[in-house]
């Protein structure tokens, strides 16, 4: 291991002296962290990285002495500002905790209560806190820190419930909640995981901006490299438990020390390299181009889904949110298609819609060739076995108190499938093992499985019933890099074995860039780009998508620079659309046609398309010849 970098300067913070953590039970502890050791200055961030399990959220809990039964430090100090954290009575404590140590975790939706606005619940917070500040003093901090982490109409969003945030907002809010006390350590747990890439380096920057304002240091935790390598000045390397090695940043990622961590390097994945290139042309060898199909497996044509919700405070009144406007492209047989966008972007609304959970407003969709509106209750449940969904939570999309094994049947059951109860078992315990689930899961209940294997059993459950097309809406979007790799390997080898289709819903660019051969990129309910993988990544055509390519975390040089490309604040609602290209108030390349004319999709070159007028009127007008057909490949 490494040297820890234990330093005696007078600005150092916190001391992590020799921790051990353990699980108590049944006599026994089960140790989880073993004598790690390292130092905090002021004003400084330190990444910890590791695997899922390596033991990086017990460590930051630990750090701020947060832990909960049956976790127990077995020995060593915790000492902020020479104060041993792990020796205070909670009394004490109180006054570290919320105070000058703040704490993020990694789930925005549930961290805030509800039935209160958003703002309010900040003010009783900082209220508490400090309680001489007058409820209107209050209300003027926490609507400038809203605006100082770049929350749009602050003091509007202030009266708003966490429901009417979305994930990104959210998050920035918990920045707030953290950062009212102006707390001297900032703890952020996993917070650009469950983020889109404009969103995640939105935040990336605001916690460097406020490192410096606030005077505050940073333990930035993540199972991304690349995420701790743009943030961070040291890294921490943990694995299962052990800290195996800590450098600065930049020494770290040029001349890693530990073996474990070049094997974290060589697993990060590649966008830009001549292997990221060689790997987008393997899958588009996927498609059904190479197989002579004709007739795409799944077509799209002109998809709309508007909703209607009852507007607050209105009698009577609603509004009209429109989630999904004119949606139109092809999938083939055998190819893997991609859906990116960011949140709120229409990606799970669409794929309800494609999944037949939902009807859409308008527009029709295509099974090999044949519409299935109007179609039968029979002729439907046929479509449903052929077309699979596999959900992005490994955690609440498993029934708690059903066996793993009963789990995977059910589909069975429903549609009346595989014979008796002895052939049922047979085919689940194949489909298991397919999957690389031991038979003697069957009978457990999903407790305890890891989030990679949790994933596993919700895929088979979709496999079990032999569909052709697998919609995989962010799948390997809660797991660490590993075991995404591993899922990765599956999917291609189920791909090869049962010549499946498969459509990745996903805001992971560096996922999609490794495993789609096509991709279509949404915004505010709209295909605004759809184009091969190597096309995308390389040439794109609209600005919105050259914004996410420069938002990636990655260990490579970017060729589209954030500081040009990178956008600020959240897209406009699509309850009230503004006249014109929805993407103009956020469009550095705007101009005067796209305030007035929304832009339809037009063929840049053969099987690429992009609505922008800014492209338009850059290139010849000899080329191209309006707007491109539906599903171009």
């Amino acid at each position: 291991m490494t040297s820890p970098m234990i330093s005696s300067s007078a600005n150092m913070l916190l001391s992590v002296r020799n921790l051990s953590v353990g699980a108590a039970g049944k006599g026994t502890i089960r140790p989880i962290l073993h004598d790690v050791t390292f130092d905090l200055a002021e004003q400084r961030i330190l990444g910890i990285i590791g695997e899922t399990g390596s033991g990086k959220s017990v460590l930051s809990r630990a750090v701020a002495a947060w832990l909960t039964r049956p976790l127990t430090a077995t020995s060593g100090t915790v000492e902020f500002r020479g104060r041993d954290l792990l020796q205070l009575p909670q009394a004490e404590l109180r006054q570290f905790r919320g105070n000058q140590i703040a704490y993020i975790g990694s789930n925005p939706s549930g961290a805030l209560d509800p039935t209160l606005p958003v703002g309010r619940q900040i003010v009783e917070k900082l209220r508490s806190i400090e309680p001489g500040l007058s409820r209107a003093e209050a209300r003027d901090r926490v609507i400038s820190l809203l605006a100082a982490v770049r929350i749009p109409s602050p003091a509007s969003r202030f009266e708003e419930y966490p429901s009417q945030y979305s994930g990104g907002m959210m998050q920035r809010a918990l920045i707030v909640d953290a950062l009212v006390a102006r707390p001297a350590l900032l703890i952020a747990d996993n917070v650009t995981q469950p983020l889109d890439v404009t969103v995640a380096a939105q935040i990336l920057r605001l916690i460097r901006e406020l490192r410096s304002e606030f005077k505050t240091a940073v333990l930035f935790v993540s199972a991304s490299l690349p995420v701790v390598a743009e943030i961070a000045d040291d890294i921490l390397v943990l694995s299962q438990g052990r800290m195996v090695e800590r450098q600065s940043t930049a020494e770290l990622v040029r001349n890693p020390a530990h073996e474990y961590t070049r094997r974290l390097i060589a697993l990060t994945p590649t966008i830009w390299t001549a292997a990221a290139s060689l790997s987008a042309a393997g899958h588009t060898s996927h498609s059904s181009a190479d197989r002579g199909a004709d007739i795409p497996i799944l077509s799209i044509r002109k998809l709309s889904r508007t909703y209607v919700v009852r507007r607050r405070g209105g009698f009577l009144s609603y509004n009209r949110i429109k989630a999904v406007r004119d949606v139109s492209f092809d999938v083939r047989e055998g190819e893997n298609f991609g859906i990116i966008g960011e949140s709120g972007c229409g990606k799970s609304t669409l794929t309800r819609l494609l999944a037949r959970l939902e009807e859409p407003d308008s527009g029709e969709l295509l099974f090999s060739g044949n519409r299935l509106s109007g179609k039968s209750r029979a002729e439907q449940l046929k479509f449903r076995r052929a077309l699979q969904l596999v959900l992005q939570d490994p955690y609440t999309s498993l029934p708690p108190r059903m066996t793993v094994g009963r789990a995977i049947e059910e589909a069975l059951l429903i549609h009346k499938a595989g014979g008796d109860h002895a052939m049922r078992r047979k085919r689940v315990v194949g489909v298991m093992s397919e999957v690389g689930l031991p038979e003697e899961l069957y009978d457990q209940l999903p407790t305890g499985l890891s989030a990679g294997q949790r994933q596993r059993v919700s895929l088979a459950r979709a496999l079990v019933l032999e569909p052709r097309i697998l919609i995989l809406d962010e799948t390997l979007s809660s797991l660490d890099q590993p075991e995404q790799m591993r899922l990765i390997a599956l999917f291609r080898q189920l791909q090869a074995q049962r010549g499946l289709t498969y459509i990745f819903i996903s805001h992971d660019l560096a996922m999609v860039r490794q495993v789609c051969s096509r991709l279509a990129v949404m915004y505010l309910g709209e295909i605004v780009e759809l184009a091969g993988n190597e096309d995308l990544f390389r040439d794109p055509g609209h600005p919105y998508t050259k914004a996410l390519l420069s938002a990636v975390p990655t260990m490579e040089t970017r060729p589209f620079d954030s500081r040009e490309h990178l956008l600020e604040g959240e897209p406009p609602s699509p309850i009230d659309l503004p006249p014109g290209c929805s993407f103009a108030s956020r469009c550095p390349q705007r101009f005067e046609r796209c305030d007035v004319e929304s832009p339809k999709l037009v063929e840049r070159r053969q099987g690429n398309c992009s609505a922008c007028f800014v492209l338009q009127r850059a290139r010849p007008a000899s080329v191209g010849a309006g707007p491109a057909p539906y599903g171009s490949a």
